[in-house]
């Protein structure tokens, strides 16, 4: 029996689990079922796998610093300024995240690539970013995955990260990755923002519907001879 807690029945974690999947298979069957508007449709099209593993492990080169590495850099700056020696002020080049900045730094044209999540939820909130990349010409991307985001932020989530320059080192394969992104994402655009997605129909309506338009040429023969 499971455990009480303030008078009610706790459940059990694998129940929870179970609830989880069931909602998410259920969520995944009814996109496949109703007709998905294009501007939803096109974070169905994802950065292919060689493409991105060959991202994240550019991305992984400018992880921001975790508190550990904040820490010891404050420390060597107070032990710099304690000895009378200038601290080193040279801005480290490091991931930007947060939508609200992400956004700032797109606007002012200082973003050199934007990766959105595919799985943003709600998605409304980053549905428009695609489209404002493309008027100020950003190559953007949208990836599997926010937690693998958030992971290079060191967060749990992320749903959008960006790019604002890379070092002298990575600038040939940055600008690699820049050019199949911008074939893959920005160039197809136009073509994406027409395309609707979903009103795939499960398999017995699939054979309902095969089984009806049988009938009915077999029909439309009959009436012929």
């Amino acid at each position: 029996m499971a455990p009480k807690r303030g008078g009610k029945v706790a459940v059990p974690a694998k129940k929870k689990q179970e609830k989880v999947v069931r909602i998410q298979r259920k969520k995944r069957i009814l996109k496949q079922r109703l007709k998905v508007p294009p501007a939803l449709n096109q974070f169905t099209k994802t950065l292919d796998k060689n493409l991105a593993t060959s991202l994240f492990k550019l991305l992984l080169k400018y992880r921001p610093e975790d508190k550990a590495a904040k820490k010891e850099r404050l420390l060597k700056k107070a032990q710099a300024e304690a000895e009378g020696k200038a601290p080193e002020s040279k801005k480290p080049i490091v991931v930007k995240y947060g939508l609200n900045h992400v956004t700032y730094l797109i606007e002012q044209n200082k973003a050199q690539l934007v990766v959105i999540a595919h799985d943003v939820d709600p998605i409304e909130l980053v549905v428009w970013l695609p489209a404002l990349c493309r008027k100020m010409e950003v190559p953007y991307c949208i990836v599997k995955g926010k937690s693998r985001l958030g992971s290079i932020v060191h967060k749990k989530t992320a749903s959008v990260l960006c790019l604002t320059t890379v070092k002298n080192e990575d600038k040939l394969d940055f600008s690699k990755i820049l050019e199949a992104i911008k074939a893959n994402f920005n160039d197809k655009y136009d073509e994406y923002r027409k395309k609707w997605g979903g009103g795939i129909m499960g398999s017995k309506s699939q054979a309902r519907t095969k089984a009806k338009e049988k009938l009915l040429a077999k029909e439309a023969a009959q009436r012929m001879t």
